[in-house]
């Protein structure tokens, strides 16, 4: 398999052959390495992939495809997009009756310091008017917030980053560092030696950023909250 893409109009059908080979059987990784650097060509490619895919769980991959037709700037792709995804890959399901339409859209974007930001308000959104008001969560909300809406919260962040980003990748590293909160920090970027990672200029808002880094929300109001978040049974299998 070649590392990189000519994307002269004379290779367009073998990049289109490859990639259509490639996201039939290829790991995660290579996909979305093959994907980063796809030519325009392909876009009927991903077209087929996603439709192929419509019924299936929602993955980086697929994630990445719908991203690139996204951005496109094309009437085609748009007119495609409308017609098979209207809210994107991910289902936007809600115990709350929640709106997740504009999360989505920011996200598929890579638009993350602002769909961190309304990652924190539609968790206080979730939690009640009085959270709303205070734009911050107490623990104890926190442990009653929907399963339906944290699922679909995180499965966009995943899905939209690659798989770098989401509540569960954190408590995966959570849990391989033992639970320790002194090991977490600095392994997910909120803190460096002794200084906390200042909000929001010191934080990374793009794809450059270590793995669990994003969102962030619940961090600034210390541990208490993203401990809750961490052992919500959302994430119990």
């Amino acid at each position: 398999m070649t590392d990189s893409i000519s994307t002269s109009p004379l290779d367009s059908a073998a990049v289109s052959a490859e990639l259509r080979s490639l996201l039939r059987s290829g790991s995660e990784k290579t996909q979305l390495q093959f994907l980063q650097q796809m030519a325009d060509s392909s876009w009927d490619v991903l077209m087929e992939f996603l439709l192929e895919r419509k019924s299936d769980e929602p993955t980086a991959v697929m994630g990445k495809a719908y991203q690139i037709l996204y951005s496109a700037n094309s009437p085609r792709a748009t007119e495609f997009l409308q017609a098979h995804f209207p809210t994107g890959v991910v289902p936007l399901r809600s115990d709350s009756n929640i709106d997740y339409t504009p999360l989505q859209q920011l996200l598929a974007l890579q638009e993350f310091q602002e769909a961190d930001r309304l990652t924190l308000d539609k968790l206080c959104e979730l939690a009640g008017e009085t959270a709303s008001a205070r734009k911050w969560l107490y623990f104890t909300q926190v442990e009653s917030l929907p399963v339906a809406d944290l699922q679909t919260i995180n499965t966009l962040w995943k899905v939209h980053s690659e798989g770098k980003f989401g509540f569960s990748v954190q408590r995966e590293i959570w849990l391989s560092s033992g639970k320790n909160w002194d090991k977490l920090w600095p392994l997910i970027g909120w803190k460096k030696g002794n200084n906390w990672t200042r909000y929001p200029q010191e934080f990374i808002w793009d794809l450059s950023a270590p793995r669990g880094h994003l969102p962030l929300s619940n961090q600034l109001r210390g541990v208490q909250p993203f401990s809750a978040l961490m052992a919500h049974r959302a994430w119990l299998k």
